[in-house]
């Protein structure tokens, strides 16, 4: 039994006082309130264990934060018939969509609850400085990691690193997103130095000393500190706890999760709980711990079919071919296509979509390989894996290409090439200037990170959507391109959290 078994139990103990304002104003009687909480170990357990929770919401990696992730970028596009999904793929959105607005809720919902944490922690007499140490790491790690998303999915957001207990008299306004970065930095730089760096049984799925250093060294990457983000991503391959999967796709099912490549992942199950799905509110007992990603992504008519992969990134995995002579196997376990073979549901392809053979679906996290018809029961226990060790190595690579380090660099990218079976370059790859490595990096992540919500934050970082060459090349990937209009690299402040809080002023190009 791992930490998702956890997470339920300790989420319905304390939710009532952990949330604040943070999703609907519910009171429950028969919950504790701050008056009785916070008197043993225990407690403090708990309170750290409803942080985590609020990974679960559909505002968090239930559903939407999958989408805001994946849906911007070229390797992915959205043919949804909701206009809430398909115009976040076409930077269509408004101020009021409910998009934005279940980001913003739930994931200052989990700001709030670790802030919760970490003002109340000191007020448990702790008798093992082990567990304390490590309660404060996580809930440090936590609150890096919801802010990490806020900023980038924001840009310009409120910093609050305090639990107001009475939320609603509360409006702070929007610091500089440096300030925001500093605290995630902070955040991540502290928790690296409480956190053990693995767990074993029950605790399995808690965040790491890894988890933490990955992490922040991705926060300085995005901010081009490439000096620090190679330190860290140095810290996280000497740790020894962190090796790639042998088999590629292994890292996207249910069947090996937590795996050695995993380096923080989000716990979900369909043996938890109960079967009703947790959209919003206080969690009940009758709450599934499952993600909608699977129904959501899945090609009709297994599932919704509101995601789709573009037709460019096929064409991507197949301009290089394997030592023996085939495709790039990372294809197949990303997309389903027509290729001799391929099944999903437990049906032929070819017969399914025998009246458009040119169809592309979303395989990566689905369930399309096991003994079930489809995925319109809502519920996927497949883990989301939020940081891979190969992440860590292609970033590692990319900041070594910036220290002028080619050879280092080429020598990271080859070992992620290996497991595909690519022919060997690394030599090669170390005689390009820093800008023809630059376009290898980001042929190299596209195909390894395809359809994981990691495409458009490359796009964004590396400033393509700012150069009117690389918007022309996203434009002929995805046509959804044609709509962006600058600014919108970042979602709109809410127009609902606008209309209560006069302090927010609202994002450029909305």
């Amino acid at each position: 039994m791992n930490i998702k078994r956890i997470i339920l139990t300790a989420a319905i103990a304390v939710s009532g006082i952990s949330c604040g304002k943070d999703y609907l104003d519910l009171t429950n009687p028969n919950q504790q309130t701050t008056a009785t909480f916070w008197k043993n170990e225990n407690d403090a357990v708990m309170a750290v264990n409803a942080v985590y929770q609020s990974l679960y919401y559909d505002g968090t990696f239930l559903r939407f934060a999958q989408c805001a992730l994946d849906l911007r970028g070229d390797d992915i596009m959205s043919p949804s018939p909701w206009d809430v999904l398909s115009n976040t793929g076409s930077f269509k959105l408004f101020n009021n969509s409910i998009m934005q607005q279940w980001l913003w809720i739930a994931f200052y919902g989990g700001v709030t609850r670790a802030n919760f944490v970490l003002d109340n922690l000191d007020k448990v007499p702790f008798k093992d400085q082990n567990l304390y140490n490590r309660l404060k790491g996580e809930a440090l790690f936590l609150r890096g990691l919801n802010y990490y998303y806020l900023v980038t999915f924001f840009n310009n957001i409120p910093l609050v690193t305090k639990f107001y207990e009475n939320s609603s008299e509360y409006f702070p306004g929007q610091v500089s997103p440096e300030d925001v970065w500093n605290q995630v930095y902070q955040d991540f730089d502290e928790a690296s130095k409480l956190l053990p760096a693995s767990y074993g049984g029950a605790d399995l799925g808690r965040a790491t000393k890894g988890a933490a250093l990955a992490f922040l060294g991705k926060s300085y990457l995005f901010n081009k500190q490439y000096e620090l983000a190679a330190a860290k991503f140095k810290a996280v391959m000497d740790l020894g706890v962190y090796d790639l999967m042998a088999n590629y796709g292994d890292n996207f099912t249910d069947a090996f999760e937590n795996n050695k490549e995993s380096i923080f992942e989000v716990q979900f199950s369909r043996e938890v709980g109960g079967t009703t799905l947790g959209w919003i509110s206080s969690p009940g007992s009758d709450w599934s711990k499952t993600t909608a990603r699977a129904i959501t992504f899945a090609p009709a008519p297994f599932g919704w079919n509101d995601a789709a992969p573009t037709q460019w990134i096929v064409d991507e995995f197949k301009k290089e071919k394997t030592i023996s002579g085939e495709d790039d196997p990372r294809l197949r376990a990303t997309i389903y296509y027509n290729y001799p073979g391929c099944k999903l549901y437990g049906q032929s392809f070819q017969t399914v979509y025998a009246a458009e053979l040119n169809k592309l679906g979303v395989k990566k996290y689905g369930n399309g390989d096991k003994n079930i018809p489809d995925e319109k029961d809502w519920r996927s226990g497949i883990n989301e894996r939020l940081m891979r060790y190969s992440d860590v190595l292609l970033m590692y690579a990319e900041c070594q290409n910036e220290l002028d380090n080619r050879a280092e660099c080429a020598k990271q990218i080859q070992r992620v090439r290996n497991r595909a079976n690519l022919p060997d370059r690394e030599g090669e790859f170390a005689a390009l200037s820093k800008e023809q490595m630059r376009e290898r990096i980001a042929h190299e992540r596209a195909l390894e990170f395809a359809l994981e919500g990691h495409r458009f934050d490359d796009i964004r970082r590396w400033g393509w959507l700012q150069n009117p060459a690389k918007l022309a090349e996203l434009k002929s990937h995805d046509p959804e391109f044609n709509s962006y209009v600058p600014g919108r690299e970042f979602f709109s402040i809410p127009q609902a959290e606008m209309d209560v809080n006069k302090n927010l002023r609202q994002n450029s190009g909305y």
